[in-house]
């Protein structure tokens, strides 16, 4: 069975040539009648895999290489330019700061709100806002103000939401990297619960040891496009290759 159905992605972005630093620089060239010119910079071009339920895929490549990208067009977070993704289950994302969470509001607010998004009710976070934040080993700063929070510790908070989520699938980007090493072993005992209940992790890392301890398929992605779809190991070994060649250098 199909959990997840990629299928010919493109994702455009538009640069804009001149850069106005002030308003009143925009607004001079708007009465100016100033040419705005935009170069297209393709981040994803012709991306299609599908991945199994049970199945976890790693994403891996140099930086700019679309991969955080592809992740956040999984989470429906942005839209394609071309293609779809399909997915049969649903999915809980744990990307970059920001998303879902709100500076002014407290450490509890915050995770009662970002479990709601995840489809968790009310009355269900309510009974795991205790639990969430033991995880995310911020018991002293549950009144605490998002904003004063450090980065890795608001990725804590996101990643231990998630986890009481019944998601069929985990979008994770990089959340590992910003944790301590107690935080990283809390959160690959959870891989491994989730792997024994068949469900399926997309994993975004420069780990490639943590990609090939749980992730099945590897995608190495190489500006924009799709180097090699396969087995984990395929995926390692050719971005390995590449990298000491120095055929990852992007364009």
């Amino acid at each position: 069975m199909s959990l997840m159905q990629v299928n010919d992605v493109w994702k455009r972005f538009r640069i804009p040539h001149q850069k106005r630093s002030t308003i009143l620089e925009h607004v001079a060239s708007v009465l100016a009648f100033e040419d705005k010119s935009y170069e297209e910079f393709w981040a994803l071009k012709n991306i299609q895999f599908s991945l199994a339920q049970g199945e976890s895929l790693g994403i891996i490549g140099p930086n700019g290489s679309g991969k955080s990208t592809l992740l956040k067009l999984m989470a429906r977070v942005m839209k394609p330019n071309k293609g779809t993704i399909k997915t049969t289950g649903s999915i809980a994302p744990i990307l970059e700061l920001g998303i879902g969470f709100h500076g002014d509001l407290s450490v509890t607010e915050n995770a009662e709100v970002y479990g709601i998004i995840l489809g968790l009710s009310r009355a269900q976070m309510k009974r795991l806002i205790d639990p969430v934040i033991q995880f995310a080993s911020l018991e002293k700063f549950r009144d605490t103000r998002l904003k004063h929070l450090s980065s890795g510790m608001q990725i804590r908070l996101a990643f231990s939401i998630a986890m009481q989520t019944t998601a069929d699938i985990f979008l994770v980007d990089e959340a590992l990297a910003v944790g301590d090493m107690e935080f990283q072993q809390k959160c690959l005992t959870k891989f491994g619960e989730f792997k024994k209940e068949k469900k399926s992790i997309v994993l975004v890392s420069h780990d490639l040891n943590l990609i090939k301890n749980y992730c099945e398929k590897g995608l190495y992605l190489l500006n924009g496009e799709t180097a090699v779809f396969g087995t984990a190991q395929d995926a390692i070994r050719r971005y390995l290759e590449d990298m000491r060649s120095g055929a990852q250098k992007t364009t």
